[in-house]
């Protein structure tokens, strides 16, 4: 049963990052124009939610006792010890997208900035850390079993897997880009995986990652679709600084996270 578990959660994995790397199967019959909202965002939400059913309709049928850690108790907690950072990253590259996109000569309406910048980001951050945080990460940790490290190298590499996802997102842009996001993405990985594990929490890092997200609000409100210098450098900083700080908390003498496999096999 445990085996068979694992098999279907590694299925799962697969479906929800094939589904969101092509935007399939939406993209085969929804092309919605909503005020002036890019009508890929629509297709791309409506394939979150048709892979949300399926994640939800294998965890009420098929793996029970997947715990991918979706309880509410826990969330403030975690959020005011470990989101601060997060913020403060999250304001600096702000200001700096605003300096790098400035003068704006884009005027959105609110339901772009909206749809675009917060709701679709929702999204993003839930698929997301489902497949990669409360699915993959917790079948390699299994993977790894009771050896002492296995929770930092189940952070490390769903982390080095999320930061290479990202460079299929920005082909078409400069090469210093591509690996840039995919250098920053790798480190904001291990900042969610951290935070985590030792909140025990997943809607922390959902929120974390929305929270981070919203940098990209600056986008709506300009044509350009180029990373400016000063934010590439902000980003690539400051994100880094986040994975360092991710690595720490995982590594804290205080937290045993070889002990998190546990009740009928399964993860918390």
């Amino acid at each position: 049963m445990k085996r068979k578990t694992t098999i279907v959660a590694v299925i799962l994995t697969l479906i929800m990052t094939f589904m969101e790397m092509s935007a399939l199967p939406a993209a085969l019959f929804c092309n919605v124009k909503i005020k002036d909202i890019e009508p890929i965002y629509i297709t791309l939400m409506i394939n979150f939610l048709l892979a949300f059913a399926i994640c939800w309709a294998c965890k009420k049928f098929l793996i029970k006792n997947w715990r991918f850690g979706l309880q509410f108790k826990g969330i403030l907690s975690g959020l005011k010890r470990y989101g601060l950072p997060a913020v403060i990253a999250t304001v600096i590259v702000t200001i700096a997208f605003c300096i790098g996109l400035t003068p704006f000569d884009n005027k959105p309406t609110i339901w772009r900035v909206v749809i675009e910048g917060i709701v679709y980001y929702i999204g993003v951050g839930i698929m997301e850390e489902l497949y990669l945080r409360g699915l993959l990460q917790n079948i390699i940790e299994k993977w790894f079993g009771e050896r002492k490290s296995a929770t930092l190298y189940a952070v490390l590499i769903a982390s080095v897997l999320f930061g290479l996802g990202h460079i299929f997102g920005a082909l078409g842009q400069p090469i210093v880009t591509i690996i840039a996001k995919a250098v920053w993405a790798t480190a904001l990985g291990v900042y969610f995986g951290a935070v985590y594990v030792t909140s025990k929490n997943l809607w922390v890092p959902i929120i974390l990652h929305l929270i981070i997200n919203l940098c990209g609000i600056p986008f709506c409100f300009s044509t350009s679709n180029q990373y400016p210098t000063i934010a590439l450098i902000t980003c690539l900083i400051s994100y880094i600084l986040l994975g360092i700080y991710g690595v720490h908390i995982i590594r804290k003498p205080n937290i045993d996270n070889t002990k998190r496999i546990k009740e009928d096999g399964e993860t918390i």
